[in-house]
């Protein structure tokens, strides 16, 4: 890979797995100083070692506070990636509200502390990245109605923060099926089943990698003509 992030600073918020980790592995490829922001300070540690980051955090990111302090310290930063966000459903009718509430919590508000911690070290050339999902246009009937408003708010969210941050950029990624930890966790042992359904379904007959979506969130970094775009990784799941 060409160091098309030489010398620049990347901060990845859920960079210690899936496709916020393969991101982090292809910005550091890049040339690029990465930190990475995780829950859990074990796995964080453990992937900033195991894969030569310049440093990692860790944060609650339902926490404003936490978000600052995991932030304090970083003197400058080229660009922001949030990607943390756990998989919440429960139909509306019957699932706890403030458990609800959550998909909105770690990802808008999420987004606003991290924002505001970083004010003017965030590079007025640099980029902010979202994660959406496909639930944002292809909603369904399996208690995820809340998760994807979310998912579609953060489309929107990014589009009305291209202007308003401007000339800073702000865009979004919306992956569709991809083979994360997060996939195995949410299916359970029902996870071969619905990948084999999915792969005979697809256009591109297979499930997308997490290497695939961080190459994604690489491009967005470094395309600096990408502007308040959502880019779909989906293997054409939008299609069928």
């Amino acid at each position: 890979m060409n160091k098309q992030l030489q010398n620049q600073t990347v901060v990845i918020f859920g960079g210690t797995s899936g496709i916020g980790l393969a991101a982090a592995v292809q910005a550091r490829a890049a040339g690029a100083k990465v930190i990475v922001i995780g829950s859990n300070p074990q796995k964080a540690a453990l992937a900033a070692a195991e894969h030569g980051f310049a440093g990692y955090r860790t944060a609650d990111v339902t926490n404003g506070k936490a978000i600052a302090a995991a932030l304090a310290d970083i003197p400058h930063v080229d660009h922001l990636v949030l990607m943390a966000g756990t998989y919440v459903a429960g139909k509306v009718l019957e699932a706890d509200v403030d458990y609800l509430k959550r998909a909105f919590d770690e990802r808008i508000w999420a987004s606003l502390h991290a924002m505001r911690a970083l004010g003017e070290r965030l590079a007025a050339n640099g980029s902010i990245t979202f994660i959406s999902g496909a639930l944002a246009d292809r909603p369904n009937a399996w208690g995820t109605a809340v998760l994807g408003a979310a998912s579609a708010a953060m489309e929107a969210l990014a589009r009305g923060l291209a202007l308003e941050l401007a000339p800073r950029r702000v865009n979004t990624l919306s992956p569709g099926p991809v083979d994360t930890p997060l996939m195995s966790k949410v299916l359970g042992v029902n996870r071969d089943a619905v990948v084999q359904q999915l792969e005979a379904t697809l256009p591109v007959g297979r499930v997308g990698t997490a290497e695939q979506a961080g190459d994604a969130l690489v491009f967005l970094m470094a395309n600096g003509f990408m502007n308040g775009a959502t880019l779909h990784i989906d293997g054409g799941s939008r299609l069928v």
